[in-house]
């Protein structure tokens, strides 16, 4: 059979344009789990919360990113990957609306929600539709610009939050409503770009899959994809119980502690909680509050450029090594900023900003390209869904109590997020195989 397909650089844009629509899905992701950290002080005071109610109020998000990475995968497979996409960037939109309108706490949490069910399908799908429909000499770098848009989320939830800061005292309201323009965005894009060739198969639907293939990889990329899709998605009928085996449960316990240490040890405190922990260690304003959020925002953008360029030369394991180490140092840093009457609310930020360097070098970078290279063919998907929601478990977790052990322990807090980074650092010791350099095969093979 003889495929036409585009010259490469027009097949090359093509492709691109499809990954960064499907990008998107990560921009909102870390757009509306940063975006509270700038709203809950103006939402904590509208609503008279108190530290149990502030907890439940960020961690809502990370409660129903659970339901959302639980419900993804059966979804995405009866449906097809670009439809639940959809579904994803109409939560995102109806959220951001209903977010900037309640007029009871309860309202607020319902649309938290929705935004999180959202947030829960995206995490999982738009790196996995980016992997389906990318050549595999580029997919590593495409699928790295879905943790790429995370970050930027992030930061343009930050610079948004300090450009709305004195709005007045509704400016939370403001905050969530901004996310309507990059939802739109997403809903729009995502209705011009073409379903996973991967899943059309599955679908018995080989023609439309070769169409999709031709566009993005060319005529040799299409007959040789094809043929190892029709190859592989037969291999792909694992059972849940077939995780307890002795030569797979040791990599799906690795996968789940790295993902239960990925957030416990303290990035969602600085996301979530970073103005707080700057206006009660001394910073003058809401505002300078918001600013030292934007710095976070950038030092943790160019810390994943740098990661990303350095998990295939490094090592997996190396870098987690030096920054877990660089995380505890730093968390003890910001306890003896809290506590020392001659170290002010800039030392804070500085060990912060050094925190958050380390973590996104190495965990930041790290964590989805090791659980996304440890589980065999067969498993891969079920192993990743339950190493995914204890990730959002444990950040429910550290969320939900952050509040309660500031309001007990004060800067004590920090010391105890330094001790889970040390008891980190031994796990990653101990436990974590490198995987750098090695065929998928040599890695299903070293757990025996």
């Amino acid at each position: 059979m003889h495929y036409i397909s585009d010259p490469p650089q027009r097949r090359l844009l093509y492709l691109l344009a499809v990954s960064l629509a499907a990008a998107v899905g990560g921009l909102l992701f870390g757009f509306d789990t940063g975006v509270i950290s700038g709203a809950i002080p103006s939402v904590k005071e509208h609503f008279g919360l108190n530290a149990h109610q502030e907890g439940f109020a960020v961690s809502i998000l990370m409660i129903a990113c659970i339901v959302g990475a639980s419900i993804a995968g059966s979804l995405t497979d009866r449906y097809g990957r670009k439809r639940i996409l959809i579904l994803a960037a109409l939560l995102f939109l109806v959220s951001a609306v209903l977010s900037a309108l309640p007029r009871s706490f309860t309202e607020l949490v319902i649309a938290r929600f929705i935004g999180g069910v959202g947030v829960g399908i995206a995490s999982m799908l738009s790196p996995l539709y980016i992997a389906e429909i990318s050549p595999a000499d580029i997919r590593g770098r495409l699928v790295a610009l879905n943790q790429l848009a995370i970050v930027i989320g992030i930061l343009t939830s930050y610079l948004s939050n300090w450009l709305l800061v004195d709005t007045g005292s509704y400016n939370w309201r403001w905050m969530f409503a901004a996310e309507a323009i990059p939802a739109a965005v997403f809903l729009a894009s995502l209705l011009l770009i073409p379903e996973s060739p991967r899943w059309l198969v599955k679908q018995e639907r080989d023609e439309e899959a070769v169409s999709v293939l031709l566009k993005v990889g060319g005529e040799a990329h299409a007959r040789d994809e094809l043929h190892k899709i029709q190859e592989t998605v037969h291999e792909e009928h694992g059972r849940f119980r077939d995780l307890l085996r002795p030569e797979l449960r040791k990599p799906l316990i690795v996968g789940v502690l790295l993902a239960f240490f990925a957030h416990l040890t303290g990035i969602d405190v600085v996301i979530y909680y970073g103005p707080t922990i700057f206006i009660e260690s001394g910073f003058d304003s809401a505002a300078s509050a918001l600013m030292a959020s934007v710095i976070i925002g950038v030092v943790n953008l160019l810390a994943t450029f740098i990661g990303i360029a350095m998990v295939d030369r490094v090592g997996r394991k190396p870098l987690l090594l030096v920054g877990m180490a660089g995380m505890g140092i730093a968390m003890a840093g910001v306890g003896l900023s809290f506590q020392s009457a001659t170290l002010g609310p800039l030392w804070t930020l500085f060990f912060i900003l050094f925190y958050t360097a380390s973590f996104a070098l190495s965990m930041g970078v790290v964590i989805f390209v090791y659980l996304s290279e440890i589980y065999p063919t067969k498993l891969r998907g079920r192993a990743m869904s339950i190493a995914i929601m204890v990730l959002w478990f444990s950040n429910v977790l550290i969320t939900q109590l952050f509040p309660i052990t500031m309001a007990t322990l004060g800067g004590a807090t920090f010391y105890l997020l330094a001790g889970i980074c040390g008891i980190a650092i031994v796990f990653i010791q101990t436990m974590i195989k490198e995987t750098k350099g090695r065929s998928l095969e040599e890695i299903e093979s070293m757990w025996a």
